[in-house]
This record gives C-alpha cells, sequence and structure tokens, in this order.
C-alpha cells in the first residue's frame, strides 16, 4: 500500500509576527516542509518551500492485521502499534542548503476512519488531504487529526 499526502495552503517563506507565542519567529526563514523518516529525523523526504501552491509526498507502506485492526508500517512511519504517525517537519534552510528543524507536524494514523483504511488495504492507496497554515497563518504543527485532515481510499496509480 502506498500513502500519499496532498497538502494546499502552505504557509510562506517566513512566519509572521505572532506565529508562535514565544518564539523569535524571526530565526524562521526560507521555510520548508517534509516527511521525516523513522528514527532518522535528517533523512527527509522530498522538502518543500513554504510558498508552493502544493505540495505532494507518496509513501511505501506495508499493512498487517492485528488484533486491535490493521497496523501500517514503513520507513516514514512512526509510532507503536495503535499509535502511529507520519511526521511532517517544518525547517529553515540556509544558503548552505541544511535544513534546520523548528517545529513538527504529527498526521495521526489512529484517527484514519477503520472503514477507510481498509478500504485503502484494498485499493492500495490511501490519501491523506490538509492544508498546512495554522489559525495564526504560521505552519501547521502538533497532532492532527480528522477534521483538519481528510483521509480517503482512492485506487493505486502504477507509477
Amino acid at each position: 500500500m502506498r500513502i500519499r499526502i496532498d497538502a494546499v495552503d502552505l504557509p510562506g517563506l517566513t512566519c509572521p509576527p505572532g506565529a508562535f507565542a514565544g518564539d523569535d519567529v524571526s530565526a524562521y526563514r526560507n521555510i520548508h516542509v517534509a516527511v521525516q523518516r523513522r528514527d532518522r529525523p535528517a533523512e527527509l523526504l522530498d522538502p518543500k518551500p513554504g510558498d508552493v501552491a502544493t505540495a505532494t509526498w507518496t509513501l511505501e507502506c506495508t499493512t498487517v492485521a492485528s488484533p486491535d485492526g490493521t497496523d501500517v508500517k514503513g520507513p516514514y512511519v512512526q509510532g507503536r502499534p495503535g499509535g502511529r504517525f507520519i511526521y511532517l517537519s517544518w525547517g529553515s534552510v540556509d544558503d548552505s542548503g541544511t535544513f534546520t528543524m523548528f517545529r513538527r507536524a504529527k498526521l495521526m494514523l489512529d484517527a484514519v476512519p477503520t472503514d477507510v483504511l481498509d478500504a485503502a488495504t484494498s485499493t492500495g492507496l490511501l490519501v491523506g488531504s490538509l492544508g498546512l497554515t495554522d489559525a495564526r497563518g504560521g505552519p501547521l504543527c502538533a497532532r492532527v487529526v480528522p477534521p483538519r485532515i481528510t483521509w480517503t481510499a482512492e485506487p493505486a496509480v502504477e507509477e
């Protein structure tokens, strides 16, 4: 199975004043977002600038039936069974191309409706659609569950 993350409404390359309470947002320039690999926080999948119109990531994963339902595993799937998630990491990229993370959004896979996950296991593709700008105009962070993200099962398309 694959998981595709479709993101819109990215916050831009800089954080607006007041985006994060107590933070020096002036340090956050040339903002990018990427999917973080499990157990390797420095390994990021396809970083996207914070000012693109849309961002999409496709992750390879496997599903296994468990006593608690369907368990999703893969190189970009974090957490323990029953609490799996995908990290979208936000960072500043300096002139040398170094990504320095300052926030993460945690896309909770345990919040995918059971019928949607079951259908995606059959069709081969689970799609999470979400906007990446929070209420303050900054990068979306913290725990992300419906209705902030919409999960659907779609037919897998061979690439």
